[in-house]
Parts: C-alpha cells; structure tokens; sequence
C-alpha cells in the first residue's frame, strides 16, 4: 500500500509540488506570527535584564514603570537605599519621547540612569555614555555613533548602541545621564519615575508600591495581551488555511485514485490499510511543506517591520502540528476511498 502511495507522489509530482509551496507558505506565515508574539515578551525580558534590578520602586498606584508614568522626588533614591533589604538604589527615569531621524519621526523610551550605576545597557558597538550629553541608542532608532539626536530640545551625541533593547512592539530604548532625562521630561526638576535597587526592600519609606522583575515584566506584556492575543489567533488560522490546502489536494488526488481503491478493495484490503496509505501520502506533503515553511520564513521575515524571534520550541513544533494537519487532511480523501464499490474496477475494465 505505501509502494503504491509514493509512486502515486511521484506520478501526480507537480500537484502535490503545488501543496507542498503553498502550505510551505501558510506554515512559514505562521512561524512568523509565533516569532512576532514572542518577541513581544523577549524585548521586555531584554531590556528588564539591561537596568540589572531587583526590585523596581514606584509612585503608589502605579502598575508598571513601562505602563504608567508618575513622578517621584529624587531624594527618594536616599530613603530607599537605607531601607532594609537594599543592596544599591539608584535613580530611573523612563520617559516615552520622539525624535526625527532623517526626516521622520520616530517614537523612542528614554532610559535616564545614573551614569555607570543600575540600568546602564551593555552596548555592542562604541561605549557606554560617561557624561551628560551623551547617549546609546538601540539599533532600531538607525542612529549611528557621533550623530546626535534632539528629544524635547536637548540635543543628545550617540556615544554607543545595543541590539534588541525595545519596548511594546520594536519602540527603541536610548540610554542617557538622568540629568538629561530630568531637563528633557521634567524641565530639571528633580523627579525621576522610579528607584531601582539590588537586594529587596523590605519595607519601603512612605507609601511606595515595590515591584519584582518578574511582577514588572508581566505587567508590561499583559499591556500587550491584546495584540499577542490577535497573533496567536491568526497563527491558529494558518495552521487551518494549509489543513484547507492539503485537503483540497487529496480530495482532488481521490477523485483521480477512484479505480486505484476499488481495485485494492476487491483484492481485500481493508480501509484502515486504505487509511494508512492516504495518510502517509497526506503527511509526506504536510512534512515536507514544514521543511519549505523554515526557508520560506526567512525569505519572508523582511516584510515585518517588527522585531521577530522565532523560539526554538516553534521548530520542534512544526513537525507535529505538520502531521496532525496531514491527518485531518486525510480524512477527506479516506471518506472517497472506503465508499468506493469495489465492482467498479470490473465496471471501468470492461
């Protein structure tokens, strides 16, 4: 039966090469739509993990440090750091801003830190910003070093950049003195928007919220949870837009195969041997538009302007979805095969 399954492949070649490219497609759109969602909660990891803390002290009320904004008197950093539990605080202002770069405007988060201390990014091209006036920019912005940026009349120098350091959905994160973000969000009051401490503290001064990593990092994806939402769903729509493919091919694929079942009918073969060999046929389609979907998401992945990191669980997973959409696929051929007379094959001899 499987003999007979794969010289059927390799007689009907070019319309099963047809399935093969187009739930290939299908199948890299989806592993795209996988990278695209993960990216959302891999950006937030990154840059968490680029200001080193491990607790994050907020205005009471506030939910987030990156979902709403307040306002805190820099003294706090000296209240916080005699706190108990409290290893080093130090002062954050994140600010959502925007510049022009080459004539567009691009949105950006302002990172203000106290230069060398918590939340200074690692940068993999020039150096870290030593002084005020100077900046690290994220590679996104397209920014290069020695070039200057503008945000709210003060003029930044790009010193250094980083790679993968964005927030909600591929908005850039540049780095500068505290001062700078103090004169460029709170005209150089003293005010920052949070303290960021090594070691817990255990009861803050006044009435502060204190928020973990952890506590800060799924705040800020639930703020997202929306779009992540809409992702997964497409994605699932992809994987029943290529079972669609598949199946339409086998149907079309029985209907040319009718004599072959009549005839494997009437020399006894049963229809799970029947199955067996439509499946098998529906899976080498489905497994080998799974190979094509890891080519064809590579080709594809420049036409999302946003971040796309694919985990490597996505390509463990292909494959079995791969066979389960095969399967399914199947059960529509398998449906023309068992209801076959098997008296027909005399019928189309004579």
């Amino acid at each position: 039966m499987l003999s007979i399954t794969f010289r059927d492949l390799i007689y009907r070649f070019r319309q099963f090469l047809i399935a093969v490219i187009g739930a290939g497609v299908v199948f890299g759109m989806a592993l795209l739509l996988t990278g695209l969602s993960n990216s959302f909660r891999v950006e937030v990891a990154n840059t968490i993990d680029s200001v080193g803390a491990d607790a994050w002290v907020l205005p009471t009320g506030s939910t987030g440090p990156f979902t709403s904004f307040g306002a805190l008197p820099l003294d706090t950093v000296e209240d916080v750091a005699a706190t108990p539990g409290v290893e080093q605080a130090d002062p954050l202002a994140v600010v959502p801003t925007t510049t022009t770069v080459d004539g567009e405007v691009r949105s950006l988060r302002l990172f203000g830190h106290r230069l060398g201390g918590l939340g200074t990014p690692e940068v993999v091209d020039g150096r870290s910003a030593e002084a005020p006036g100077e900046a690290v920019a994220d590679g996104r912005l397209g920014v290069d070093i020695g070039e200057q940026i503008v945000l709210s009349g003060v003029q930044l120098t790009v010193v250094g950049t980083t790679e993968g350091l964005s927030l909600l959905g591929g908005t850039p994160n540049v780095y500068a003195s505290v001062d700078d973000a103090r004169d460029i969000a709170f005209q150089g009051a003293p005010l920052i928007t949070t303290v960021v401490t090594t070691g817990t503290p255990t009861s803050p001064p006044g009435e502060l919220t204190v928020l973990s990593s952890d506590e800060v990092q799924a705040d800020t994806v639930h703020a997202m949870g929306d779009a992540i939402s809409s992702i997964d769903n497409s994605r699932a729509l992809m994987w029943v837009v290529a079972a669609i493919i598949v199946a339409a091919l086998m149907y079309v694929s029985s209907l040319e195969r009718l004599r072959d079942f009549a005839v494997l009918k009437s020399l006894g073969s049963s229809s799970g041997l029947l199955f067996l060999g439509v499946a098998a046929l529906a899976v080498a389609i489905t497994l080998l538009a799974a190979a094509f979907a890891v080519v064809a998401s590579q080709l594809l992945k420049p036409m999302f302007a946003l971040p796309i990191e694919i985990p490597a669980s996505a390509f463990v997973v292909l494959p079995a979805v791969a066979i389960v959409v095969g399967l399914l696929s199947s059960l529509v051929a398998l449906r023309r095969a068992i209801s076959v007379d098997p008296s027909s094959a005399f019928a189309a001899a004579q």
